[in-house]
C-alpha cells in the first residue's frame, strides 16, 4: 500500500470513528427536547441511549470476528451501511419505538464499523510508529466528537430540529464510504482460524439484555415482579452458562485465561468504572442542567465543552505525566480528580450557576483524561505478545459495557430515590435533586474504589518502558478483535 494510500485509509477511519463518537454523544443535551416532543418516560429516554449501547456492548467483539473471517474492508463497510441507513431512520421517528428500534439498529452497525476501523489501521500501517501516530490521530477525532457533541446537540435540538442530530451522520457516512472504496484494501486471518464462538454470542446477549431491562423497568414494573426478578434469573443463568462455554470453547469469544494476569482484571474493572462514571455523568447532568437549572439546549451544551476540553488535553498530556510518575499513580490520581469532582456536583442545588458548575466539570474532566491512554498502555503492556489483540478487544468492549451500565444503574438509582422522595411530600424539581445526588453518590463510591483498584493492579512487575512506542506488537489485526 503507497504512503498515500495509507493516509487516505487514516482519514477513513477517522470519519468513522468521529461518527459513532459523534452520535453517541451528541444526543445528550437533546434528550429533553426529544422527551417533550415524543412524550417519554425517563425509561423511554433511557432506552433511546441504551438500545444503542445494548446492541453495541452485546456484539462488538463478535463484530471484531466476523471482520477477521469475512474481510475486515467487507464488514467496515458493511457496518458503514448499517449506521448510515439507521442513523436517517433515526432522524425521521416519529415516535419513541421508530426511535429505539433504529437506535438499537445504529448500535449493530457501530459493532460491525468500530474494530473493523481500528483492524484496517491496523493493515495498512505496519511500520510501528506509523501504527502509533494513526492510532493517536484516530483518538484525537474521538476527543473532538466528544467535545464538539454536546454544543452540537444543543444548537440543533434548540434552533433545527433534533432529528438533525441523527441526520447529521448521513453526509459523514456517504463521503466515509467513497472514500473507503478505492483505498481501504481487504484482509482477513488464515482459514484455520475462521471460526465464530456462537454459543458465546448468544449466551451473552440474552445474559446483557435481560440484565438491561431488569434495571431500565424494575422501577416502574417493580423490583419484585414476576418480570423483573425472572430478567434477573436469566441474566444469572445466562452469565454462568456464557461462562462454561467459553471454558470448553476451542475458539472462545472471549479467552478467560487473559482474566488471570492482574494488570488486566484490574485494569479492565477500572476501564469500566472510569466509562460508568462520564458517560452516566454525561446523560443525568443533560437532565439536570435542563430540568432543574432552566439551561437551554445550547447553554447546556456549552456547559459541557469545557469539561470535553479538559478530557482531551489532559488525555494529550497523560503519557508524558504516567512516563514521569508511573501509570499506576497517574490512572489513580485521575480517578480521585473524578471523585473530587463529582465531590463537588453533590452540593449543588436548585440554585446553582454556570460558574459554580466549572470547578466540578474541570477536576471531572482532567481527571477522565490523565487515566484512558495510560490505562490502556499499562494493561496491554503486561499482556504477552500473543493476546495484545484480544486484550485490546475486551478493553475496549468493556468501556461500552459500562456506559450501558452506567446509564442504567444510576437511572434505577435516581428514579427510585426520587419515587421515595415523591411519596413524602417533597417537589418534584427537589425530588429529582434528590435522586441526582443519590447516583451520584453511588458514582463516587465506585471511583473511589478504582483509585485503590488502579493503584495497586497497575504497578509494574519490573521497570518497564511507559512509551506507547514499547506496547508489544501483535499481527496486524490477526489477533485484533476478534
Amino acid at each position: 500500500m503507497t504512503s498515500r494510500a495509507r493516509w487516505w485509509v487514516l482519514a477513513v477511519a477517522s470519519l468513522a470513528t468521529l461518527m459513532t463518537y459523534l452520535d453517541n454523544n451528541v444526543i445528550n443535551v437533546a434528550i429533553p427536547t426529544i422527551q417533550r416532543n415524543l412524550h417519554l418516560s425517563v425509561a423511554g429516554l433511557e432506552w433511546i441511549v441504551s438500545s444503542y449501547l445494548l446492541v453495541l456492548a452485546g456484539l462488538l467483539l463478535v463484530g471484531g470476528r466476523l471482520a477477521d473471517v469475512y474481510g475486515r474492508r467487507r464488514i467496515f463497510l458493511t457496518g458503514l451501511a448499517i449506521f448510515t441507513l439507521a442513523s436517517l431512520a433515526s432522524g425521521l421517528a416519529g415516535s419513541g419505538g421508530v426511535l429505539i428500534g433504529a437506535r438499537a439498529v445504529q448500535g449493530l452497525g457501530a459493532a460491525l464499523l468500530m474494530p473493523s476501523a481500528l483492524a484496517i489501521i491496523w493493515h495498512a500501517f505496519t511500520d510501528a510508529r506509523e501504527r502509533i501516530a494513526a492510532i493517536g490521530i484516530v483518538s484525537a477525532v474521538g476527543a473532538l466528537g466528544l467535545a464538539v457533541g454536546p454544543l452540537v446537540g444543543g444548537i440543533i435540538s434548540q434552533h433545527i430540529h433534533w432529528g438533525w442530530i441523527f441526520l447529521i451522520n448521513v453526509p459523514i457516512g456517504v463521503v466515509t464510504f467513497a472514500i473507503a472504496i478505492p483505498f481501504v484494501e481487504e484482509s482477513r486471518v488464515g482459514v484455520e482460524s475462521r471460526r465464530l464462538d456462537i454459543p458465546g454470542l448468544v449466551t451473552s446477549a440474552v445474559g446483557l439484555t435481560a440484565l438491561v431491562y431488569a434495571l431500565i423497568e424494575g422501577h416502574d414494573k417493580g423490583w419484585t415482579s414476576a418480570p423483573i426478578v425472572a430478567s434477573f434469573a436469566v441474566a444469572a443463568i445466562m452469565t454462568a452458562a456464557f461462562l462454561a462455554v467459553e471454558r470448553r470453547a476451542a475458539q472462545p469469544m472471549v479467552p478467560l485465561g487473559v482474566f488471570r494476569a492482574r494488570e488486566f482484571s484490574g485494569g479492565t474493572t477500572t476501564m469500566m468504572i472510569w466509562a460508568f462514571g462520564i458517560l452516566g455523568i454525561y446523560f443525568f447532568t443533560s437532565l439536570y442542567l435542563q430540568g432543574i437549572l432552566g439551561f437551554s439546549p445550547t447553554k447546556a451544551g456549552l456547559a459541557f465543552v469545557p469539561m470535553a476540553l479538559f478530557v482531551a488535553v489532559a488525555a494529550a498530556l497523560a503519557p508524558q505525566v504516567a512516563g514521569r510518575f508511573g501509570a499506576h499513580r497517574t490512572v489513580s490520581f485521575g480517578m480521585l480528580l473524578m471523585v473530587v469532582g463529582l465531590l463537588l456536583f453533590a452540593r449543588l442545588g436548585a440554585g446553582a450557576t454556570y460558574t459554580a458548575l466549572m470547578p466540578g466539570f474541570a477536576l471531572f474532566g482532567v481527571g477522565a483524561g490523565l487515566m484512558n491512554v495510560p490505562l490502556t498502555n499499562a494493561v496491554l503492556d503486561g499482556m504477552p505478545r500473543e493476546q495484545a489483540g484480544i486484550a485490546s478487544a475486551l478493553l475496549n468492549n468493556s468501556r461500552e459495557l459500562a456506559g450501558l451500565l452506567g446509564i442504567t444503574v444510576i437511572g434505577a438509582v435516581l428514579r427510585s430515590r426520587q419515587g421515595v422522595a415523591l411519596r413524602s411530600g417533597v417537589p418534584a424539581s427537589q425530588a429529582f435533586i434528590d435522586g441526582y445526588h443519590t447516583g451520584l453518590w453511588v458514582t463516587i463510591g465506585l471511583l473511589a474504589v478504582g483509585v485503590v483498584l488502579s493503584y495497586v493492579s497497575l504497578r509494574p512487575r519490573a521497570e518497564a518502558p511507559a512509551d506507547l512506542a514499547s506496547l508489544p506488537e501483535a499481527e496486524p489485526a490477526e489477533a485484533d478483535l476478534r
